[in-house]
């Protein structure tokens, strides 16, 4: 029985197939390894707790997803919310120029 190719998943033995191992072993190698901190722009952050990351560079304390720092649903909202914001300022200017007119 080889034990090398899932690495960390190999704790499982012959059990629960090898499809769901290497999800297992894709998602424990991406939580594990550091990630670029949004605050420093640095590959200092790591996991410290279910859900919570933490610079080892610049120390911020951030919130994020279970196995990495920002999750899909979390990137969508804050597109949309950029996305709102620029809508919002074009209004803005629209209306000073009928204002100013």
């Amino acid at each position: 029985m080889t034990r090398t190719k899932l690495s960390a998943a190999s704790r499982y033995g012959p059990r629960y197939g090898s499809t769901l191992k290497k999800k297992i072993k894709d998602i424990e190698e991406t939580q594990r390894k550091k990630q670029v901190c949004p605050q420093c722009n640095r590959r200092s952050l790591k996991r410290k707790e279910y859900g919570i990351w933490k610079c080892t560079k610049c120390r911020a304390k951030i919130a994020g997803g279970a196995y990495t720092p920002r999750t899909p649903d979390g990137l969508e909202a804050k597109r949309i919310v950029k996305r709102e914001e620029k809508a919002q300022e074009k209004a803005e200017e629209l209306q000073q120029e009928t204002e100013n007119e």
